[in-house]
């Protein structure tokens, strides 16, 4: 009965679990973000090589 105790109050996996749906997160932003930056800084890199 005290192993099923300790199993139970054992919260050393949600750390783990946390940090997996943080870098997760982190991951769907940039794949939400990058293809706008990508083409902001691909207009302002043309532009300036227009103007050389």
């Amino acid at each position: 009965m005290s192993k099923l105790v300790r199993f139970i109050k054992d919260e050393s996996g949600a750390t783990a679990i946390e940090y997996g749906l943080i870098a997760a997160a982190t991951g769907l932003v940039l794949v939400a973000v990058l293809p706008a930056v990508s083409s902001a800084l691909t207009t302002t890199f043309n532009s300036i090589s227009a103007a050389m």
